[in-house]
């Protein structure tokens, strides 16, 4: 297969594949004229990383969870312990983002968002502080 055939059936864009050959993740064959010449066991590895990375596993998971898989005597641990730890970050990224709703919340709710020029929204990424907000609020 080409590489348009192995980006279609594995829905990955032709640059992130030539990405992922690049970097060693796969490697496809060679023909005399320099075309890659992809095998089916070139799309399941594409495939498969098409499916960790949108778990958002990184490149270096992706890179150990490959080399997991292809190992036959790999102790299931060794993958569970990975997908634990980017769950751990999952969670991580989910408190930051449920704090920053919880800030900007607060803060869209003090801004009265009329004609006047004091803002606390401004105020707060001015100051980097909600402080600067409850001042604001109180005028």
């Amino acid at each position: 297969m080409n590489i348009g055939d192995v980006s279609r059936l594995s829905g990955l864009p032709t640059k992130t594949i030539r990405y992922y050959e690049d970097i060693g993740l796969i490697e496809p064959l060679r023909s005399d004229n320099g075309y890659r010449s992809f095998r089916k066991t070139d799309l399941h590895k594409l495939a498969f990383l098409g499916r960790a990375r949108s778990l958002g596993f990184s490149i270096d998971d992706c890179r150990n969870l490959l080399a997991l898989y292809n190992d036959r005597s790999r102790a299931s641990a060794d993958v569970k312990a990975i997908a634990q730890d980017h769950l751990g970050k999952i969670d991580q990224k989910l408190a930051e983002l449920t704090e920053m709703h919880g800030t900007l919340s607060h803060l869209i709710n003090e801004c009265t968002g009329d004609h006047r020029p004091d803002c606390p929204i401004l105020a707060d990424l001015a100051t980097g502080s909600e402080s600067e907000t409850a001042k604001i609020s109180s005028r």
